[in-house]
């Protein structure tokens, strides 16, 4: 079995937060070989997950094209070695192989020039690597360019996470038509409402009736987020009894294991 959840939304949303407390919980279960993808720039994941990072696959395409000879399209240094190989290569020491969780990062957004063929080529690579993995789970920038450009894998599950705002609501449903208009792949969509202090406002319940989302899952505020976030703690180590967790254990049962609206 193979399924890749993604998270989407704005940024600030906890999105990150989201993504790490989903990986506690399929290494927690014991679900399987799990590879999380950190999709966005800033390239934060692994502090949330504690593991290390020294390169990412944004890094690995700059140094690439950098070697590249214009005049017969080798690799300065590795001449008999094609870019599809060099790209393989490299990404194999870029990615952390943790104890219970395997990360790639990628990391800065395009320069100038064109990229068209190089990211093809990583799409293709990733796509091979995370079809070995029983859970890929995608922390996406705030927009969808890695989605919309096919240089991350098509998603079962995507998780457009918002904050209890009625704006942050009705640009998630935006996000989730944004999918819809660029043919992206997704199985099912899923609007998770992060950082709700007690209960929805009728003003927020009304926005959520008024987005194309079917289904919305509420999560709560938790001080032990910013209280680790403050110290430099990974979140992926948030006692297993602290309130988000709980509701993202919840959250995961039912986005794995129960039927979704589509």
């Amino acid at each position: 079995m193979n399924v890749t959840i993604a998270l989407a939304g704005k940024g600030g949303t906890g999105k990150t937060t989201i993504a790490a407390l989903l990986i506690k919980y399929l290494i927690a279960t014991n679900a399987g070989s799990i590879l999380a993808i950190d999709a966005d720039p800033s390239t934060n994941l692994n502090l949330a997950l504690g593991v290390p990072l020294d390169q990412t696959i944004g890094d690995i395409r700059e140094e690439m094209l950098a070697r590249v000879d214009k005049t017969n399209g080798s690799i300065n240094g590795r001449p008999q070695m094609s870019k599809r190989d060099y790209l393989d290569y490299e990404i194999e020491f870029a990615m952390v192989e943790g104890k219970d969780v395997d990360l790639l990062a990628m990391g800065r957004p395009e320069g100038p020039g064109c990229y068209c063929a190089v990211n093809h080529i990583l799409r293709d690579i990733v796509d091979r690597r995370g079809s070995s993995y029983n859970y890929v789970v995608i922390d996406n920038e705030a927009g969808l360019e890695h989605l919309s450009r096919r240089t991350t894998r098509d998603v079962d599950v995507l998780l457009v996470v918002t904050d209890p705002t009625v704006r942050g609501i009705v640009a998630a449903g935006r996000v989730a038509d944004l999918c819809r208009e660029l043919a992206i792949e997704v199985k099912h969509t899923v609007l998770v409402v992060n950082r709700v202090q007690d209960d929805l406002t009728p003003a927020l319940r009304a926005a959520l009736k008024s987005v194309n989302i079917a289904q919305a899952e509420i999560v709560p505020s938790d001080p032990l987020v910013a209280d680790f976030d403050a110290n430099g703690r990974p979140l992926i180590e948030l006692p297993e009894d602290s309130v988000i967790y709980q509701s993202v254990c919840a959250l995961a049962q039912r986005i794995l294991h129960e039927p979704l609206s589509h």
